[in-house]
Order: structure tokens, then sequence, then C-alpha cells
């Protein structure tokens, strides 16, 4: 069965394009070239993933986002955003939105379409333990259920997916570098690392008292630390 790709964008050639990568990598490729339209379509057809042009008529690439992923029939939908070159307060702001991925434009086809193919993997990747559960986070990877100090808390996929890693390696240091490939799949190392820096600042957003656990390590990485300060 093939994967579904929604396109949501407004250029043409830009259609055309990503319609013929996706489709020779062997996806079923939907066409919306309106914010609103993309916004019903992913609501109605439940696509496997969604590309989304931040520029477009209408709602806007944020306005469909947010939507999205306040949405929880639509929330878990991986999406991958497509931002104008040399905007980077631009792609933040789609990754505090909950957009997994973004690529800017000019783009590499070959690029976006591995883009694709990893976040779709790493997406379905059965994990190897149920349950993690340190201090006061509690997190169940069968059905992706967050909870803080017994208290049900929203993760996007990706937020969920980065939160279980720091927990199952507590006190170690992680590279910026090592979380983008264990979680995004990526191993490329000119990637923009402030993809991790963004999803690691609304991690502790989330997790308010224990915000504090997520260390900063400073030239080197990120660290969970379980153990409390006195």
């Amino acid at each position: 069965m093939q994967d579904t790709v929604l396109v949501v964008e407004d250029e043409a050639d830009v259609v055309d394009l990503l319609r013929y990568n996706l489709e020779r990598a062997d996806f079923e490729v939907q066409i919306a070239m309106t914010g609103d339209l993309g916004l019903a379509m992913a609501r109605e057809k439940r696509p496997d993933l969604i590309v989304l042009d931040l520029m477009l008529p209408g709602m806007n690439g944020h306005e469909v986002c947010r939507a999205l992923k306040g949405d929880p029939n639509t929330e878990i939908i991986p999406i991958v955003m497509l931002t104008a070159k040399g905007e980077p307060n631009e792609r933040v702001k789609g990754l505090e939105l909950g957009a997994d991925d973004y690529v800017t434009k000019p783009f590499s086809p070959r690029e976006l379409v591995l883009r694709v193919q990893a976040l779709l993997k790493r997406h379905r990747l059965v994990p190897r333990t149920e349950i993690v559960e340190v201090a006061g986070i509690y997190l169940n990877k069968t059905n992706f259920e967050a909870r803080l100090d017994g208290k049900r808390f929203n993760l996007t996929t990706t937020e969920f997916k980065l939160l279980s890693l720091m927990l199952e390696r507590r006190g170690r240091t992680l590279t910026r570098e090592t979380l983008l490939s264990d979680v995004w799949g990526y191993q490329n190392a000119a990637i923009d690392t402030r993809t991790v820096d963004t999803h690691m600042r609304r991690l502790r957003e989330k997790l308010g008292k224990y915000s504090g656990r997520l260390e900063t390590i400073r030239g080197e990485g990120y660290r969970f630390n379980a153990v409390a300060e006195s």
C-alpha cells in the first residue's frame, strides 16, 4: 500500500516538481493550492504526511499547522514545512507550532524525498521498551501517552521521541548531531542543529517544574538529569 503525501503549495512549478519526485519515490500525491483546502483535505483524507508551504492564499502555513496540531484527529500527522530561504525566524516559528521538519526554498527534490522517507520511517518505529518513567514523567510508547505527575500532557510525535530518548539515556550528554541522527534520522552534519534547540525549548516549557532536569551542556549538547538538586 502506497503512503500518501498531501502537498499544500500554491506555486504551480513547485507543485509539479514535488509531484514528479514524490511519485517517482512511489508515494501517492494529493494537492491543495490554498491553506483552507489543505486543512480540509488533511482532516478528511488523513494523509500519512503533509508537505506544507508557509506562504499560502487564505490560511497561511503557520495557521494550518496550528490547526492540525491542535486537532486530536490530525495532530500525529508528520508535517514538513517549506520556507523561503533566509527566513530563520519563520522556520523556528513553524517548529514551535509542531512542524516535524522544514526544507528551505530553493530545495533539492532528492533531499526532500529523503527527509519525507526518514520522517515516515521514524514515525513508525516500534519502540523496544513500552514504558519509560523517570521522576514524575511517564511515557507509554505503545500509545504515545505522556503524563506529568499523573496528569496527561500533550507532546507532538517528535517531542515524544526526543523526550523518550533523553529519559532512556538520562545522565549522559547527547550531542545535537546524535539527537538529529537518533530522533530525526539525519546523518548529514550540515543540517541546522537549531532544530534540536527549538524542540528542547518547547519541551522545557511543557515539563514545568521538571524543566530544569533538561540541561544544556555548553559546547556539547543536552543531558537529562534524573537526580533532583538539593
